[in-house]
């Protein structure tokens, strides 16, 4: 792994890890699902208009197409729109940490649906990070974290790792600005429909709210999704995940900073001991016996 990987993995896990802080703003001040439907919306418009000024093309494989509209539902629709609807009640880094565990579950997904045989050093991981993950979520919901937002987020990181499953064929043969151009306008019509369902929309307008949009807009949504595509493509799907480890410290960190949230000793010990059992999972993959 070269220096431009690694840049381009810490770079992700912070952008990805600061899209909490930014959602928590959002939904203080307008419905979720219709904030998030928009963000996607512009995302969009500027993700396929940056892909054609690259000369990039809508000609995409079957996989590519198959694989865009799968990311489109399950990341953006579920898992942003589950998180975004649990940010009215879930503190931002309780959400971030939920979500790095989709490392573990993908690896616990293998093991379970597609019999891949985990080495000692994944199942150590396995357990570390389901220890760690119990640690955080007794002390939260014993001080009275909401069971429900707890439980979207959950849903939420299961469609992330079907999301992740997914990214391989999607980012493969080129038009990657495209692609996430593309997939971003998936996840907004989806959100749509369901904002029209279930939301009314009413917006208190402020700076904070402004600013927050804008930032998960570009940043979050439209940086954060090509670097990960990109990481991808050049170093494959494992070593990139590999980054997800740092996500826990980078989530609950800007949180602290931006938000005020306060960190017990027991978050913090979590927080290290999921990221030590993503870590191993990740590392236990390097030299796979299967392909």
């Amino acid at each position: 792994m070269n220096l431009r990987a690694i840049l381009m993995g810490l770079a992700f896990a912070l952008m990805w890890s600061s899209a909490f802080t930014s959602a928590r703003v959002i939904v203080s001040y307008a419905p979720p699902l219709a904030s998030l439907s928009l963000r996607f919306f512009v995302s969009g418009l500027i993700g396929v208009g940056l892909a054609l000024m690259l000369r990039q093309s809508f000609r995409l494989s079957r996989a590519q197409w198959r694989a865009t509209i799968i990311f489109g539902i399950c990341q953006n629709a579920l898992y942003l729109g589950l998180n975004f609807v649990a940010m009215q009640w879930v503190e931002a880094g309780l959400a971030s940490i939920i979500a790095s565990t989709m490392p573990l579950m993908v690896a616990l997904a293998g093991f379970l649906l597609f019999g891949d045989r985990l080495k000692p050093l994944a199942f150590l991981g396995l357990v570390m990070g389901v220890g760690g993950v119990m640690l955080i979520m007794g002390t939260r919901i014993g001080v009275g974290a909401d069971a429900t937002g707890v439980a979207l987020c959950v849903m939420g990181a299961i469609a992330l790792t079907v999301a992740t499953l997914s990214v391989r064929g999607a980012s493969s043969g080129g038009n990657v600005m495209m692609i996430v151009g593309l997939q971003m306008f998936v996840g907004s019509a989806l959100l749509a429909v369901a904002s029209a369902v279930t939301e009314t929309i009413s917006v208190t307008w402020s700076w904070q709210l402004i600013v927050a949009f804008v930032y998960t807009t570009l940043v979050p949504g439209l940086a954060a999704t090509w670097v990960w595509f990109t990481l991808v493509n050049q170093i494959g799907a494992v070593k990139a995940a590999t980054f997800h480890f740092l996500n826990p410290f980078f989530g609950v960190a800007v949180a602290a900073i931006l938000l005020g949230e306060k960190l017990g000793a027991l978050d913090v010990l979590g927080v290290t001991v999921i990221a030590a059992g993503i870590l191993a999972v990740q590392l236990s993959k390097q030299n796979p016996t299967r392909t």
